[in-house]
C-alpha cells in the first residue's frame, strides 16, 4: 500500500512538473521569437517555421529603430511619465491607505465605498469623461498632464492593497512611538513606511507597468510628435516599416528590458507584497 501511494505522488509530481514546463514553453516562446527576431537580419524575419535562435546575429535592428524619427525621445517621454506616475501614486496611496486603515473620521465609509466602486468600473469607459476634463483644465498635449490621468486610474486599487498591509501592522508599535512623542506624521514615515516596504514596492512596480506600456490615452492627449511616448513610436514603426518586423520587435524589445529587470530587482518585495497585502481588506 505505501510502495504504491509513494509511485501515485511520483506520478502527480511529474504530471506537474509537465503542466509546469508546458506553461513555461507557452509563456516564454513569444518572447524568444520577439528576441530572436530583433537581432536577426531583414531577410530572415519571416522565415518558417519560425526559428527562436537567430542565425545572422545582428544589431541592425536596434541602430535603425534609434536612428529613426522621436524613439529616443519617445523613450525619454516614457521614462519621464512612469517614474512621475510611481511617485506619485506611490505616495499618494500609502497616505491614503494609512488613513483608513487606522483614523477614524466622518464619512469614511463612504468614501471608501466610493474608492471601491472607482475599482469597479472599466478604465476604457472613462476615456471620454477624463479627456474633456482634462481639455478644460489645460492638460492635453502635456506630460505633466499624462501623468495625473495615469496617477488617477491605479490610485483606488494600489490604496485598497496598501490598506490590508497597514492594517496587518501591530498597533503596539504606533501605541509606544505615541507614548515616547512621536506624533502622526513620525510614526507614519519613521515606523510605518519601512515596515510596509514590501507592499509599497508591489504598487511601485504595478504603477510603473501601467504607465509605461499605456497606449491608449497618451494617443488621445498626446498630438505633439516630440511628446509621444513608447508604445506610440513603436505603433508608427508598423505603419512605417509595414513589412520590417525586426525592426517592431528592436523597439519592443526595448520597452520590455526595463520591465523585466524591475521585476528581477523586486520580485521579493513583488510577491511578499501581494501576499501580505491580500490577507485582509
Amino acid at each position: 500500500m505505501l510502495a504504491t501511494s509513494n509511485s501515485q505522488q511520483r506520478l502527480l509530481n511529474l504530471l506537474i512538473f509537465l503542466v509546469l514546463c508546458a506553461g513555461a514553453i507557452i509563456a516564454v516562446a513569444p518572447l524568444l521569437y520577439m528576441a530572436a527576431t530583433a537581432f536577426d537580419g531583414v531577410a530572415y524575419v519571416q522565415q518558417y517555421p519560425p526559428r527562436l535562435i537567430p542565425e545572422n546575429l545582428t544589431f541592425e535592428n536596434f541602430e535603425q529603430a534609434f536612428a529613426s524619427r522621436n524613439f529616443a525621445r519617445a523613450l525619454l517621454n516614457s521614462a519621464f511619465v512612469a517614474i512621475a506616475t510611481t511617485v506619485m501614486v506611490t505616495s499618494l496611496a500609502a497616505t491614503m491607505a494609512y488613513a483608513f486603515a487606522r483614523f477614524d473620521f466622518y464619512g469614511k465609509r463612504i468614501l471608501f465605498g466610493m474608492l471601491l466602486i472607482m475599482i469597479m468600473i472599466p478604465g476604457v469607459v472613462l476615456l471620454i469623461p477624463q479627456f474633456i476634463l482634462a481639455k478644460n483644465l489645460g492638460l492635453l498635449n502635456s506630460l505633466p498632464g499624462l501623468v495625473l490621468v495615469y496617477s488617477s486610474g491605479p490610485l483606488a486599487f494600489n490604496m485598497f492593497l496598501l490598506r490590508g498591509f497597514f492594517e496587518n501592522l501591530p498597533r503596539e508599535l504606533e501605541e509606544s512611538a505615541i507614548i515616547d512623542g512621536a506624533n502622526s506624521f513620525t510614526v507614519f514615515f519613521r515606523i510605518m513606511l519601512p515596515l510596509a516596504a514590501p507592499a509599497i514596492s508591489t504598487v511601485a512596480v504595478f504603477s510603473f507597468l501601467g504607465a509605461w506600456d499605456e497606449y491608449l490615452l497618451a494617443l488621445n492627449f498626446l498630438t505633439d510628435e516630440h511628446l509621444r511616448t513608447l508604445p506610440i513610436a513603436i505603433a508608427n514603426f508598423r505603419g512605417q516599416y509595414s513589412s520590417n518586423w525586426g525592426l517592431v520587435f528592436a523597439g519592443s524589445l526595448t520597452a520590455v528590458i526595463p520591465t523585466i529587470l524591475l521585476f528581477v530587482f523586486f520580485q521579493r518585495y513583488f510577491i511578499q507584497g501581494i501576499t501580505s497585502g491580500g490577507v485582509r481588506g
